[in-house]
């Protein structure tokens, strides 16, 4: 293998193992030097293991098709992604500031209004988001925290800085698949970790039934369920998986009932037993048929009665969504400097946001060279990726910024970190980022790493796993222990 490291070449892009052609970064020295010391037969019997382990863990994600659902291998790549500690040490930091003002700003939305009174945010801007909730008006969730579990999207771009992507508060997904990697590859590469001081993420599970529980601190014992669509979901596997490992409930919306005195049940074959806790994994709008749609099958009808009467926690909190909001994004490093008094310590992607006049004409100026997001899409879709879409796929969204402007924001396209991946059986560099997950309750605790999201096809910036990417382990590295880089 050392020959094909010796070739591989990020050229101008920030790489996140190589520096440059032939020159590593201390943190993945010893990593990339244990590659280099196994043989082509032997590298390519690692990898070729590392997808019957996939398949023999039953390790799946769910496609929504027009010729139905389908179920597919999780798709993984062996070469992980490695982080030095000292660096993950502020990026830790900047995740938990984040966090707390944005539950802040969460919790004065439905309450006093103090950031929309003093114009730190307009009020329409809020109040026309697709996850604001009236229903929520004057609730104070346990410890104030509205986001109990929150993936918050980070990119590094050419100029090696990490920025803030997106905050996904309402359900985010895939610490199941974090998990899942890092046992893979342990399994796969075991004696890479009696080389490398390499921070453990298995204790995710037992943090997460920690956090739970501690939003009903007045019971010793809570009964917690984690609330699933069920087995059709695309996230089901995490689901049943979370579930499992955390010794949580799971169960469907069809499983519980609000009895008589305002308590949430679970149906049981000894009979009703109460639930105190609910992890849901269902959006707002399924949640509760007397309140949201009233079509929804998915959800307890009265389970905001008893959430609002404190009978019942839910995590994360109904409402939430007001915060995970793609123009909302641009004003959290305001958030941050208003509830905190403090500078933000992870940057914002530079964010035009079309709703003011001057960023609007420099976006029509300049369309075809950025990246357009309407404020409540996800997963990569109805987006323009300006410098790759035609031109009237531009022009289609010139006429619908200046329809609705408040409904989009545009940033720069950025550069993306590669990392060295498994292509066809060279070594190449593909696009990645980064879903750290942050646990909210009576304390803060976020993953060491996160979910490392990959690009497989050349050039491509799409990571998400429904539209061709695949994942990587993601390695916090104690770089206090090793050296500096070395020519490979």
């Amino acid at each position: 293998m050392k020959e094909q490291w010796s070739q591989y070449d990020p050229g101008q892009l920030y790489d996140e193992l190589i520096a440059a052609r032939q020159q590593i970064r201390g943190h993945s020295q010893k990593l990339i030097g244990y590659l280099q010391g196994l043989s082509p037969d032997e590298f390519h019997h690692r990898v070729t293991e590392s997808e019957m382990v996939i398949r023999e863990m039953g390790i799946t994600f769910t496609v929504y098709s027009d010729a139905g659902n389908i179920d597919r291998a999780w798709p993984f790549d062996l070469i992980p992604r490695v982080i030095a500690g000292t660096e993950w040490a502020r990026t830790e930091a900047g995740l938990k500031q984040r966090i707390r003002a944005l539950n802040m700003f969460i919790q004065d939305v439905y309450n006093e209004q103090r950031a929309l009174k003093d114009g730190v945010i307009p009020r329409d801007v809020v109040m026309q988001s697709k996850g604001y909730r009236e229903a929520c008006v004057g609730m104070t969730p346990p410890h104030g925290v509205w986001a109990n579990i929150c993936g918050s999207d980070l990119v590094r771009h050419s100029d090696g800085v990490m920025y803030v992507l997106e905050d996904n508060l309402r359900v985010p997904s895939g610490v199941a698949y974090m998990l899942e990697n890092r046992r893979v590859i342990k399994r796969v590469l075991p004696e890479i970790f009696n080389l490398l001081p390499i921070s453990p993420v298995s204790v995710y599970p037992a943090q997460l039934y920690e956090m739970l529980a501690s939003l009903r601190p007045d019971l010793e014992q809570p009964t917690i369920a984690l609330l699933t669509p069920g087995i059709y979901n695309s996230a089901y596997f995490e689901h049943a998986y979370l579930a499992q490992q955390a010794g949580l409930v799971l169960l469907e919306g069809a499983d519980l009932a609000v009895g008589a005195d305002g308590y949430v049940y679970m149906k049981t074959i000894q009979g009703p037993e109460r639930v105190d806790v609910i992890y849901r994994r269902i959006d707002d709008d399924f949640i509760d048929p007397e309140v949201f749609r009233k079509d929804s099958m998915l959800g307890i009808p009265g389970i905001m009665r008893a959430w609002r009467e404190g009978k019942v926690a839910i995590a994360n909190a109904p409402g939430c969504g007001v915060a995970d909001d793609k123009v909302i994004y641009a004003y959290v490093p305001d958030f941050i400097r208003y509830y905190l008094g403090e500078e933000p310590s992870l940057p914002n992607v530079p964010t035009w946001v079309c709703r003011k006049p001057d960023d609007m004409a420099y976006v029509l100026e300049h369309l075809a060279e950025l990246v357009v997001k309407p404020a409540n899409e996800s997963g990569g879709y109805g987006m323009l990726v300006g410098p790759h879409s035609s031109a009237d796929k531009v022009e289609e969204f010139r006429q619908l910024i200046q329809e609705n402007p408040n409904n989009y924001i545009a940033q720069p396209t950025l550069s993306l970190s590669v990392n060295p991946t498994i292509c066809d059986g060279n070594i190449e560099p593909r696009h990645l980022d980064l879903r750290p997950f942050i646990l909210s309750g009576k304390d803060i605790y976020v993953t060491p790493g996160g979910l490392t999201r990959v690009a497989m096809r050349k050039g491509s910036l799409v990571v998400n796993s429904s539209q061709g990417g695949g994942s990587k382990d993601t390695w916090i590295v104690d770089d206090n222990t090793l050296n500096g880089g070395v020519a490979v």
